[in-house]
């Protein structure tokens, strides 16, 4: 049987007058648990509060989605609290050890709060304790799947050009092999001067980039002309290159210059240098490119994350949306149109940068949603005395008066089971707030926006 030394040894117990806890005692029901033994089950009515006594007891339940574990020891209360709403238990309660409990029924919460205000107090101190608990690990599942969303994002737009680099790359090893077979064959003819000088003018014709592309069809005829004109000069397997002089615009007239200087053996191999040089000189440009792009995404994640830079500085509010659009940009490409409409100075802001770029994510990624990815996303920044006003706005159906009352608290979110937590706009607030600055939206269909009101900092001399 508990004595009530052993309550007062809880910290939420301690110092609680004895003719309380005695009451508290007789209320209440001690059970002795062994390794395995169920106190909680999922879906059961929440109907007790249950202190510790003795040994180590572990819950595991979905919250938001994610399978969570916690563990209790000596001293420690779970169950059901005081004012909780909980009707049924979301959580699975075993005993890891052998150990002891106490089991207050919910039913006599009412008397409790009469009885013993102060003990009420604590506990209403420890529900807020496990509240913000649950909070820690919403959130932190929050950053989990935005990261993982950005991460497969990211890897998919990394992936697009290094495919590129790397077939252009494969494709340049085969163009080299076929200018050094090329020349070769040039090398066992003696070529005049004059020969020599009609081939390198061609070749350097053909490297001119295009002024005007042609269209498909245009490109088929050009390419039906050349081969006509290769077949002509008894070049019959050389189709593949009447396709690739079309690509470049070459005109048929250019080539019968060619052959008017050389034979056809001679003609043949200098045709396959300069389409072989033209071909590399393209993969070089395409390798150039794709390197590029992957160059200046890892730079806007750098940015985006203000990685190796101290925490709090002074930021400019339009290169971190622009890092904030590229790093969005796989879900942006899918149909969702742009429009920027920025000051024309830049707007600092005395800011934990990489906190605020999760603050136009969140937005940018609600209003991508709230489009079903096609539609106009709207960004734009302005100065309003003090402070730089980021407005991020679309064109989607827009969110109804009774949404629009809660869509800043924790928790709520009108997607589906799994597909969001609710934490999205109640972090971009606490962000917002933490920064001394200030988030409204309106809405109506068609056009919703939010508007961010930050200080602004002063600009360094």
């Amino acid at each position: 049987m508990i004595e009530k030394s052993e309550l007062l040894r809880i910290p939420t117990f301690e110092g609680l007058p004895g003719d309380q806890l005695d009451w508290f005692i007789s209320q209440s029901q001690e059970i002795t648990l062994k390794p395995g033994d169920l106190y909680l089950r999922q879906g059961a009515p929440a109907d007790a509060m249950v202190v510790v006594l003795e040994g180590d007891l572990q819950v595991r339940g979905e919250i938001g989605g994610e399978t969570v574990v916690l563990s209790f020891k000596a001293g420690d209360i779970t169950g059901v609290l005081p004012f909780s709403r909980m009707k049924k238990s979301v959580v699975t309660g075993r005993a890891i050890t052998h150990g002891r409990i106490l089991k207050f029924p919910a039913a006599q919460f009412p008397e409790l709060i009469q009885k013993m205000p102060e003990l009420t107090q604590r506990l209403v101190g420890v529900m807020s304790d496990r509240i913000r608990e649950v909070t820690r690990l919403e959130q932190q599942r929050d950053r989990l799947v935005g990261l993982g969303k950005l991460s497969a994002g990211l890897a998919h737009e990394l992936n697009n050009p290094a495919s590129a680099a790397k077939r252009a790359a494969s494709l340049l090893r085969e163009a080299l092999q076929r200018i050094k077979n090329a020349v070769q064959e040039l090398g066992r003819h003696e070529l005049t001067a004059a020969q020599k000088s009609e081939i390198e003018k061609l070749e350097a014709s053909f490297m001119q980039p295009d002024e005007t592309p042609l269209d498909t069809l245009a490109v088929s005829d050009l390419e039906d002309q050349i081969d006509s004109l290769l077949r002509s000069h008894g070049q019959d397997d050389l189709w593949q290159l009447a396709a690739d002089l079309a690509r470049r615009g070459v005109k048929p007239e250019v080539l019968e210059s060619l052959f008017a200087t050389l034979d056809a053996d001679v003609a043949r191999a200098a045709l396959v240098r300069i389409a072989a040089s033209v071909e590399i000189a393209n993969l070089l440009i395409e390798i150039e490119s794709s390197t590029s792009r992957i160059s200046d995404l890892v730079r806007a994640v750098k940015e985006y994350t203000y990685m190796d830079q101290s925490s709090a500085q002074n930021v400019d509010i339009i290169k971190g949306l622009e890092n904030t659009l590229t790093i969005m940009n796989h879900k942006l490409k899918r149909g969702v149109t742009v429009k920027r409409e920025y000051e024309k100075v830049p707007l600092l802001v005395n800011s934990f940068g990489s906190e605020l770029n999760q603050v136009w994510t969140n937005i940018i990624d609600n209003a991508i949603d709230a489009m079903g990815g096609k539609g106009e996303l709207r960004v734009r920044t302005y100065r309003d005395d003090t402070c730089v006003v980021v407005e991020i706005g679309d064109n989607g159906p827009g969110i109804s008066p009774e949404i629009k009352a809660h869509i800043f608290e924790p928790f709520f979110t009108t997607k589906g089971v799994g597909e969001g937590t609710g934490l999205g706009l109640d972090t971009v607030q606490r962000i917002v707030r933490k920064h001394r600055g200030t988030i409204q939206v309106t809405s109506k269909p068609g056009d919703t926006r939010f508007q961010v009101f930050l200080p602004l900092a002063e600009a360094p001399a």
